[in-house]
């Protein structure tokens, strides 16, 4: 299994167990689900009936997004100015690791980035705004969106953010 993370700070941010895809050679969506997580409580993966999921949560246990939960990411929020200036340094960092650990993408990912974020600011309303565990304000930001369906939840990671290891 690979663990991917977040090259700033180190944090856990997802892992290749979830459905994932690369966007425009710029971004991973990593596909997520709701879950129930009870205290105490293992997941095994296995989903429960509509009848168990009801009765779990009138036991005090909570509805959570899997990749929330699993890498212990915070939710955070922002308005579009603040999130253009978080960005604008994200990016800074992650093109001066670029230039230490792989100078020949430099370029691209420039370029990609800068095309990827006008999609983003473009439909910054749909988006949920979380930071890895240490809440570090330098690292990557993750924005959850909702597939076509609306009820399906996704992931937006940078992929030049991210560096994998294997567990």
């Amino acid at each position: 299994m690979l663990i991917y993370q977040d090259i700033i700070t180190g944090d856990e941010m997802c892992s290749d167990s979830f459905d994932m895809k690369e966007v425009d050679g710029i971004a991973y969506e990593c596909d997520c689900a709701m879950i129930i997580v009870k205290e105490g409580d293992v997941d095994i993966g296995a989903n429960p009936s509509a009848e168990e999921a009801e009765e779990a949560l009138e036991n005090g246990a909570e509805q959570k997004n899997n990749v929330v939960h699993s890498f212990r990411l915070q939710a955070t929020s922002f308005d579009k100015k603040s999130y253009l200036t978080y960005l604008k340094g994200y990016m800074k960092s992650v093109k001066a690791k670029l230039q230490e650990t792989n100078p020949e993408r430099v370029e691209a990912f420039e370029k990609g980035a800068a095309a990827f974020a006008k999609k983003i600011v473009g439909n910054f309303k749909d988006f949920e705004f979380y930071t890895g565990e240490s809440m570090n304000p330098d690292g990557m930001i993750a924005l959850l969106n909702y597939r076509e369906d609306g009820t399906t939840p996704y992931f937006t990671f940078w992929k030049d953010g991210l560096k994998e290891y294997k567990v």
